[in-house]
């Protein structure tokens, strides 16, 4: 009996070996799969990065000559400091930088204020002033122009960086709000009454404790806003008419003419205009993901 107990044992033990085995090669296999998945979408993604660096580098017969993918013969590197210096990019640049910039501190800034207003606070209105932003999700960025541009024009702002920084902020304000709403019901109410028991005023608990804690959803939101007011083109093109004033999307134009476009100093611009969007990703990555998930798990 002690014999054929030891058999089976043995039997059931390479039986267990096996199947963990087998486990494992499946699960080698089924991530080979995944990670070949996003290889090919990670390509899918960089090919256009590619394709416009290297259209960028060349001058409007190789651009019309040459296969899409084709290395230029003669790199024009000379199309990068031709937009800086003589197209005017660089003040472009400029004042994309501060536009963008203020706006996106100043969205943050508001629509923290009202999400700690909404989820900390208890007032009688709360849930009519959480409508009222979560409507603004509802209304086409654009249908506000002419409104916005007799309004403008009768407080004297128009061509003027105000205006751009007042209209991304407005319609940046209820999407940042919705993403922080998710966080902010997440953060423990024990940590403002401990705070409050130690002395800590209403001020000092919001910059103190709250805005550090909500780190990563900010960083998420400052991404999604930073996005939007780099590549934004109609606002701009409509409120702005002096040259010294306009953003890099309404300053390209100044490659396209009448009889020709200089696709290669195009390609030098879009791939400086890039560049920052690229940088804020990288820096802000890590953080980015900490805001997508954080959000949906209840602290």
């Amino acid at each position: 009996m002690k014999e054929e107990s030891t058999v089976s044992n043995t039997a059931a033990m390479e039986k267990s070996g096996q199947g963990i085995k087998i486990g494992s090669l499946r699960l080698k296999l089924s991530s080979m799969i995944l990670y070949l998945i996003l290889g090919l979408v990670a390509l899918l993604q960089i090919l256009p990065l590619i394709w416009l660096l290297l259209f960028s580098l060349k001058d409007n017969q190789e651009v019309f000559n040459l296969a899409p993918f084709a290395l230029p013969q003669d790199p024009q590197w000379s199309n990068y400091a031709r937009v800086w210096v003589d197209g005017n990019i660089g003040l472009y640049f400029f004042n994309s930088v501060l536009v963008t910039g203020i706006s996106v501190i100043l969205t943050i800034l508001l629509a923290s204020f009202v999400t700690f207003a909404l989820t900390r606070m208890q007032w009688k209105l709360s849930k009519l002033a959480l409508g009222l932003f979560m409507v603004g999700l509802m209304i086409p960025v654009h249908s506000a122009l002419i409104p916005l541009f007799s309004f403008f024009t009768t407080i004297g702002i128009m061509d003027n960086h105000l205006s751009i920084i007042l209209t991304y902020t407005a319609f940046n304000l209820p999407l940042t709000i919705m993403i922080l709403l998710g966080f902010y019901y997440t953060i423990p109410r024990e940590l403002e009454e401990a705070a409050i028991v130690d002395g800590c005023s209403i001020h000092r608990l919001f910059f103190r404790i709250i805005l550090p804690i909500t780190a990563p959803v900010v960083a998420t939101t400052a991404i999604i806003n930073m996005i939007y007011n780099w590549n934004e083109f109609v606002f701009v093109n409509t409120f702005i008419s002096s040259d010294s004033l306009k953003t890099l999307t309404v300053g390209i134009q100044n490659f396209i003419g009448q009889y020709s476009t200089d696709w290669g100093a195009i390609g030098a611009t879009l791939v400086i205009s890039m560049l920052p969007i690229l940088i804020a990703f990288f820096l802000l990555s890590n953080k980015i993901v900490e805001g997508m998930t954080s959000g949906s798990v209840k602290g």
